[in-house]
């Protein structure tokens, strides 16, 4: 080839100063060229990509949209989205609020604000809510006309002196702090009616 014998380094130009005839300059040109994830030459990968980025993003929006225009969508869109953290928790609701997954607070009634989703979420907890627990029987349906029944398990005790006994009875229960109640029980309801029915039998035992 012709520039081969020109000494002149090829068609990409003159080597460098620092080459000499020894061609150190080249051999380290090389290996620069040819380094993995992270060296140099990934450089002008990273800035296509994000021009195809861009590029997409103008392909969306009307033809006389720039740089400043794709930065004031960007924009309004980042507002939308932490316009959407405020919420409004209820006079007898608790709020838990969750960042990443794990209890971050608990809020009280009244407007409030967390960052959205993904950030944190909030779980809305009826903490003044009045719950109801039958022991012994369940209470029928009007609705779908079913009577009420009576469940023996429950309700059959023995007494001190041996006597068997037929108790129903209601529990009513409130919460006092929504975020032990939403980590701290799996079962609410099964476990105040397993406490309630200890007690009982307790009593009358």
């Amino acid at each position: 080839m012709p520039w081969t014998n020109q000494g002149n380094g090829g068609p990409w130009g003159p080597r460098g100063s620092n080459g000499g005839d020894g061609g150190t300059g080249d051999d380290d040109g090389g290996s620069w060229g040819r380094r993995g994830p992270g060296g140099g030459s990934q450089g002008p990968d990273i800035e296509d990509l994000l021009r195809r980025g861009q590029d997409r993003i103008r392909g969306f929006l009307p033809g006389n949209f720039g740089g400043k225009g794709i930065s004031l969508v960007l924009l309004i869109l980042l507002a939308l989205w932490l316009g959407s953290g405020f919420y409004t928790i209820a006079p007898e609701e608790q709020g838990v609020v969750l960042r990443f997954g794990e209890y971050y607070k608990t809020t009280q009634p009244g407007l409030n604000y967390h960052f959205p989703y993904p950030v944190e979420t909030v779980i809305k907890v009826a903490v003044l809510t009045v719950r109801r627990v039958e022991i012994g029987f369940r209470t029928g349906s009007e609705r779908t006309r079913t009577p009420t029944r009576n469940i023996d398990d429950e309700s059959l005790m023995l007494t001190g002196d041996e006597n068997i006994i037929d108790v129903n009875f209601v529990v009513q229960w409130a919460l006092k702090d929504a975020a032990a109640f939403t980590f701290n029980i799996r079962n609410s309801a099964q476990t105040v009616k397993d406490a309630a029915e200890s007690a009982m039998r307790e009593v009358i035992g």
